[in-house]
């Protein structure tokens, strides 16, 4: 959900919000609640809820009430009532759910730390608002040297100004008792504001910054969750999770409160296990579980002598195998009741990685020399001509011929004709052949 601020202009370029808590739907700001009531009216002489939830910056809210009987509406910027001045927030929340949220937060309407809306935000205090919103990064670097020259072991997380841009609330998180008296002087002489130090844990100072998680999403206490429940690394255990704290952690350094979501899923569909700790006694030796699929519903074991080579059982068979040794009794052996574990090579899709180009090493493996002999042949080869190229080059030669013709008109005479034929050169071993008949023929015969 967003609004008209939120979307792409004619450039398709994301404008965005930046998170600033001026968003009219209200579905880009943190925490969002949405008011499924808005369309129904109250019943007959029943007049609407007088409180107001207001949000400020990073997900902070509070009630106020309404004793001026304004006209607000959600996602209008109003001026509320605080310690020493006033401040500028912008309403998420009105009518009957503020009254489900105040029981949900077990916060009093007729209490007397509710405080009261001024008016709606003229645009002067609107320009003043924004303006010392803009500063508060610059002061928070500046605020950070303070402290690294002072030599105090705080990690300043977040500044706030307040809308009248005359107070500033500087959240830290450490883990001793920090002496900051020194810091409030120095800062307050070099900013010319009021300060206020809170100190916030390591989970409140993800929420308010935000961020990122590793399944790809905004994080869940910076988004939607309000309560953090404390999580313990046995619901890491109870879904076969391994005990690694870089992948069980979260950006807050703390165990991920997204491991509380399936828990009892899990510890409902481990009550048909039997206890992992129990050890096997067939006749071939004792067997030693190995790894279970809990929703499959399968469960390995490996004897003691071969841990190597696994045995694939369902749940009832082993705890079949435990009813016998319970009786004093041993199975023959974990190959009757199991299915020998198999590990099958995964099936390579046909249209899926190709060419190589997934693999890490496609750069590793050395070049083919067939491949490079293929492409000389390649490029020695003529390149195919058409039909039209080669009518094109016909005439071209015929043309030519005709300027030569024109240019040399003698050598038509000297073309040889396809009946003549070469003379032949007179043969020397003929010649000597010749001369000896002839000797013979002119000899004196001897008569009787």
């Amino acid at each position: 959900m967003s609004c008209t601020n939120c979307a792409t202009d004619t450039n398709t370029t994301p404008k965005g919000c930046k998170n600033n808590g001026t968003c009219a739907s209200g579905g880009c700001n943190k925490l969002t609640v949405f008011d499924w009531l808005s369309n129904m009216t109250l019943p007959g002489h029943q007049k609407q809820f007088d409180h107001v939830e207001i949000r400020f910056k990073n997900g902070r809210k509070a009630f106020f009430k309404n004793t001026k009987n304004l006209p607000l509406t959600i996602g209008e910027a109003v001026a509320v009532e605080c310690t020493s001045g006033h401040d500028i927030g912008v309403i998420t929340l009105k009518g009957e759910l503020v009254k489900v949220q105040m029981k949900r937060k077990k916060v009093k309407a007729n209490s007397d730390a509710i405080k009261q809306i001024y008016r709606i935000a003229s645009q002067k205090d609107i320009d003043v608002w924004k303006k010392s919103r803009d500063k508060e990064q610059d002061i928070q670097r500046k605020a950070r040297l303070i402290i690294s020259r002072l030599g105090l072991k705080m990690k300043l997380s977040d500044v706030e100004f307040q809308g009248d841009g005359k107070k500033a609330t500087f959240y830290y998180t450490a883990d001793d008792r920090v002496d900051f008296r020194m810091l409030i002087r120095e800062m307050a002489t070099t900013f010319n504001i009021r300060i206020e130090m809170k100190q916030v844990g390591l989970r409140q100072e993800a929420a308010r910054l935000g961020g990122i998680g590793s399944c790809g999403r905004e994080l869940c206490c910076s988004t939607w969750l309000t309560d953090f429940r404390g999580v313990n690394t046995t619901a890491a255990r109870y879904q076969q999770l391994s005990l690694n704290p870089q992948k069980l952690s979260g950006q807050c350094g703390k165990l991920k409160c997204c491991l509380n979501y399936e828990l009892d899923s899990y510890v409902d569909a481990l009550k048909a296990f039997p206890n992992t700790d129990i050890w096997l006694q067939t006749e071939q030796g004792t067997a030693i579980f190995q790894k279970m699929d809990i929703f499959n519903g399968w469960i390995w074991y490996a004897y003691k002598d071969n841990p190597m080579h696994w045995h694939k059982l369902t749940a009832e068979q082993a705890s079949e195998i435990i009813a016998l040794n319970l009786e004093k009794k041993k199975a023959a052996s974990l190959e009757e009741y199991s299915e020998e574990l198999i590990v099958e090579e995964p099936k390579k899709d046909i249209f899926a990685n190709v060419v190589g180009q997934d693999s890490l090493t496609r750069f590793d493996r050395p070049k083919n020399k067939r491949r490079r002999k293929n492409r000389r042949k390649k490029n020695t080869k003529q390149p195919q001509t058409t039909n039209k190229q080669r009518q094109n080059n016909k005439q071209q030669t015929g043309n030519k011929q005709e300027t030569r013709k024109k240019a040399n008109p003698n050598q038509q005479n000297k073309k040889k004709n396809p009946n003549q034929r070469r003379k032949k050169r007179p043969n020397t071993n003929n010649k000597n052949q010749q001369n000896k008949t002839n000797n013979q023929k002119n000899k004196p015969t001897n008569n009787a």
